[in-house]
């Protein structure tokens, strides 16, 4: 954990290196950064995954769905790729 003198340190340190005219422009540029890293995580979890196949497509090896989102499951898969739920044991299905 980080204690106040090391943050003390740290920042004397930064001043130092960029004087204190950079500061400003370094804190700016870094604000920037941060809000064009949160807008790319935010689109990342936008975009729209891929369908599980319907029914009627559904080959042996995949005979278990996900009881919360519905996706196709391997037989020897215990939790769901898609969503990270826990795959119905294959006692239960009978």
């Amino acid at each position: 954990m980080i204690g106040s003198q090391d943050l003390l340190v740290g920042l004397a340190i930064v001043l130092f290196l960029f004087g204190a005219k950079k500061l400003p422009e370094l804190a700016a540029s870094l604000g920037k950064s941060m809000k064009e890293f949160k807008k790319g995580v935010a689109e990342t979890g936008e975009e729209e995954l891929p369908r599980p196949p319907s029914p009627s497509t559904e080959t042996p090896a995949t005979s278990r769905a996900c009881p919360v989102c519905k996706a196709p499951l391997e037989r020897d898969w215990s939790h769901c790729p898609r969503c990270g739920a826990t795959a119905p044991s294959d006692s239960s299905l009978r």
